[in-house]
């Protein structure tokens, strides 16, 4: 292109649009990290959810063998025993941990029934929101 004088007029971007794009682009990916953040958070809900419904069975399978459930001391290390009825154990998962690493909180008698599954969350402490709710075996939908 060409101006009246006979020069050539280049056209680029100028600083202030770049920063624009830049700006743009970051919010595009800061909204993308908090929502797969979000995701992955539901999904360790989810997964530990399903994991103490697994421990809520096999004690259930416990007390059907044995006539008794697991004491606070044996705790859910005895589901991992092997006997003749179960030569792999009640649960073939040697992991006794919550999703984020921490072991699952067993009481028996439990103040909510037989006995009470507890994962503390994200966290690992009692209580809290989002992220860090408590799991619990007799919340179970």
């Amino acid at each position: 292109m060409r101006g009246r004088s006979g020069r050539s007029i280049r056209r680029a971007m100028t600083l202030v649009e770049l920063m624009v794009v830049v700006v743009i682009l970051g919010i595009l990916a800061t909204t993308v990290v908090i929502s797969v953040r979000d995701y992955l958070v539901t999904g360790k809900q989810s997964a530990a959810k399903q994991e103490i419904a697994q421990l809520v069975s096999a004690l259930e399978l416990f007390y059907l063998e044995n006539d008794r459930y697991p004491s606070s001391q044996e705790g859910l290390a005895i589901l991992l025993e092997r006997s003749e009825q179960h030569p792999d154990g009640i649960i073939r998962s040697g992991d006794l941990n919550d999703p984020w690493g921490n072991p699952y909180e067993y009481v028996q008698p439990g103040v909510h029934g037989s006995f009470d599954i507890v994962s503390y969350g994200a966290d690992g402490l009692e209580g809290g929101s989002g992220g860090n709710v408590d799991i619990t075996s007799w919340t179970q939908e």
